[in-house]
């Protein structure tokens, strides 16, 4: 059997994570869904209108879609999160995602494609784009402290210099830079069959900066309920494994939605498998690369809808309570589970609240 391409990365992991599960079977009472979108409009280097087409297909669509879909457990619309990317900024790019933000059907995150920065031009950039997106179109959150915060997604998967050759970072403290700037969590995880994959999979862990090598989140310590913070930064990856139906061959699982792998029964079900669980929750962190036209086309046309009404038909199916959340909103979930309180209860799951914990 031929297995994916860099397999000897994660295959170990993954085993142990199938070995842990089968040997500790656990009942969730809860399952969370993010879906973070690497929202690229200038993909493919276009013109100006056709950039300015693809967010706007975006802000008519999406607002449609979560009036047809099914509420969750909480009565709430789907959420829809996108990570802006820093180099790409255009206020009319913006504007329209702030728009959903505020209607509470959608978020904005920070996503980074960078290469070569010394390490304080990448503080500057991560530095003034927070800043833009809080001052100009009121989004990000401000912790305790003041300082903006913010849900991370690393470009070219290079997250902490982790390519071969030092491509698309170069920074090996990444991981404590994106700390001190506000990061509080890194949604990057999984990269599938890239060199930059992490070894601990399905799992959700803090990892901690080693200035000395690159790929400092290659392992860490997994977040547990009652437990503290035990590194330098939250890593929330989405499932990550393989497929065994659908094809004569396995195919590999990471969660994304694309024109070429759309949501079906099928997947739905690996993913509540696979998925990160903390206690008796299960998150489920999707990606896409949404304003690709290949995939929003696909997307924006039933896919999504019928995402929704999987997930929900197969939470009921298990018992389960489902929630529709922003990936700020699954991080306040995950630290609610990690002191012991119930996610569910409304005290910390909201649109724009405070992280629950002091800022570090």
């Amino acid at each position: 059997m031929k297995l994916p391409r860099h397999a000897e990365i994660w295959l170990p992991g993954y085993i142990n994570n199938r070995l842990h599960r089968l040997t500790h079977p656990a009942l969730p009472k809860r399952v969370w869904l993010a879906i973070c979108d690497h929202y690229e409009p200038l993909w493919a280097k276009p013109d100006l209108p056709t950039a300015q087409g693809r967010v706007a297909l975006w802000r008519r669509k999406w607002p449609e879609i979560t009036a047809r879909c099914a509420k969750d457990s909480a009565g709430q619309a789907p959420k829809y999160t996108f990570f802006s990317p820093q180099e790409e900024y255009r206020p009319e790019f913006l504007a329209p995602l702030a728009e959903m933000t505020h209607a509470g059907i959608a978020d904005v995150e920070v996503h980074i494609h960078h290469d070569g920065d010394s390490r304080d031009e990448f503080i500057r950039k991560m530095t003034d784009f927070c800043q833009v997106l809080h001052k100009q179109h009121g989004l990000l959150r401000r912790r305790q402290d003041g300082k903006l915060t913010f849900g991370f997604i690393h470009g070219n998967w290079a997250l902490d210099n982790s390519l071969p050759g030092g491509r698309w970072c170069g920074l090996n403290d990444e991981i404590a830079i994106l700390r001190d700037l506000g990061c509080y969590a890194d949604f990057t995880m999984p990269s599938g069959n890239s060199p930059s994959q992490a070894r601990l999979v399905n799992t959700l862990y803090w990892c901690t900066n080693d200035p000395r090598r690159p790929k400092s989140y290659d392992f860490g310590q997994a977040v547990v309920v009652g437990g503290g913070v035990e590194g330098d930064l939250l890593m929330i990856p989405g499932p990550l494994g393989l497929r065994w139906a659908e094809r004569l061959l396995p195919r590999m699982e990471t969660g994304e939605l694309a024109s070429t792998d759309i949501p079906t029964a099928y997947r739905v079900r690996r993913w509540f498998d696979l998925a990160p669980r903390l206690g008796e929750d299960v998150f489920i962190k999707l990606y896409t690369h949404g304003a690709q036209e290949r995939n929003s086309s696909v997307l924006l046309s039933g896919a999504l809808e019928q995402l929704f009404f999987f997930v929900a038909r197969e939470a009921t199916s298990r018992n389960c309570e489902f929630y529709w959340v922003s990936a700020w909103q699954m991080y306040q979930a995950i630290d609610c589970v990690r002191r012991g309180f119930d996610p569910a209860s409304g005290a910390g799951i909201q649109a724009h609240a405070l992280p629950t914990e002091k800022a570090r």
